[in-house]
């Protein structure tokens, strides 16, 4: 038997202020984005902005709906429309940010299981580190270098690759 561990790195930032400006910029996008959020079951609005290496920002909402599981968070909304219209698109960095009017949200709010293995399969797909950044409004912001960061031990079969 062996004993390892996992350590992750992880920048802490106490304000968007501290931030780069394409950093900046990405995290005030995502709160834009939270204005095409349907959330009228759990009020709780989430939106994610996506640039991708051609300098284009995508952005994602949560999407509910009546039957609780058809609906889609908004990492999977903006990445799910980059693999429709942007198919070989290379992504670089994307910001997720959440708000609610039934109480103050005081930490970063971090992706589902189900948006970090559909985030590490795009990250494995372009074979380049994706960097995530979690923006509380007028908060905490934090920000990883990689979805593998996140999930390590993501759901990876090679042999259901189809080979042509």
């Amino acid at each position: 038997m062996k004993l390892l561990n996992l350590n992750i790195s992880f920048e802490q930032y106490a304000g968007i202020d501290e931030l780069k400006e394409n950093d900046a910029e990405l995290c005030k996008l995502s709160e834009q984005a939270l204005a095409g959020s349907y959330s009228p079951y759990s009020k709780f609005r989430v939106g994610t902005a996506i640039r991708i290496a051609s300098g284009e920002i995508i952005l994602g909402s949560n999407q509910e709906n009546l039957a609780y599981p058809s609906g889609l968070c908004a990492e999977r909304v903006a990445l799910f429309s980059i693999g429709s219209n942007y198919p070989d698109a290379v992504i670089e960095s994307m910001a997720i940010t959440a708000q609610t009017d039934a109480f103050e949200i005081l930490k970063p709010v971090t992706s589902c299981g189900g948006c970090l293995q559909v985030m590490a399969e795009f990250e494995r797909k372009q074979s380049a580190p994706i960097e995530v950044i979690f923006y509380c409004l007028n908060g905490e912001i934090l920000k990883v270098p990689s979805v593998q960061s996140l999930l390590p031990f993501s759901f990876v079969e090679d042999r259901l690759a189809v080979k042509a």
